[in-house]
């Protein structure tokens, strides 16, 4: 269920996909090389997986080009009186724990939609510990647990005139072969200092 609320202690957001896709907006991107058309990602919501109710977030992309991301966009209202920090969590599945990283989860809230795959943080870059940055986010590899695991990151957040903005969830191919992950239990978090 999507759903926003302003109360102290729990998120502002939360998204589970018990009721399909709603406001949220697919988009995929790829290097230069090649044609976006040629290209093969898929965004649905299923049944198939859940961390928690009984729907999730599908996310299918190939890996023939060793390169392209995959992901899921929805604006979120910025709570009345502002935020200083945010935190964004979701969980995502993953077939198998592998010592090779076959996929990236990328995940990004800031003031704009994400339109490339540049616009997501760099591998290995999680902006908990980087202080005041024009968006929050990370990339960092699938894989690591058999079924569901966690992904997590903190955005110390600059002053911003703006009353909406956007979180974004998804899967950057690393290695060649086509890959299905679920996505489940998204939050954003805002707190002020």
């Amino acid at each position: 269920m999507a759903g926003c609320t302003r109360g102290r202690g729990g998120p502002a957001f939360q998204e589970g996909f018990e009721n399909g896709l709603g406001d949220w907006q697919a988009n995929a991107a790829i290097g230069p090389e090649v044609n976006i058309e040629e290209f093969e990602w898929e965004v649905t919501v299923s049944g198939e997986q859940a961390m928690s109710g009984e729907r999730s977030l599908r996310i299918w992309n190939e890996g023939d080009y060793d390169d392209g991301v995959t992901w899921v966009t929805h604006p979120v209202p910025v709570p009345s009186g502002g935020a200083d920090e945010a935190t964004v969590r979701a969980q995502i599945w993953s077939e198998s724990e592998s010592f090779n990283t076959l996929r990236d989860a990328v995940m990004r809230l800031g003031p704009e939609r994400p339109e490339t795959e540049e616009e997501f943080p760099h591998p290995g870059v999680n902006t908990t510990a980087l202080g005041e940055t024009p968006y929050g986010g990370l990339r960092e590899p699938l894989w690591l647990a058999d079924g569901w695991r966690e992904y997590t990151f903190e955005w110390t957040m600059p002053s911003l005139s703006t009353e909406t903005l956007y979180v974004s969830v998804g899967t950057s191919v690393i290695w060649e072969g086509d890959a299905t992950h679920y996505v489940d239990d998204i939050s954003v978090e805002f707190d002020s200092a």
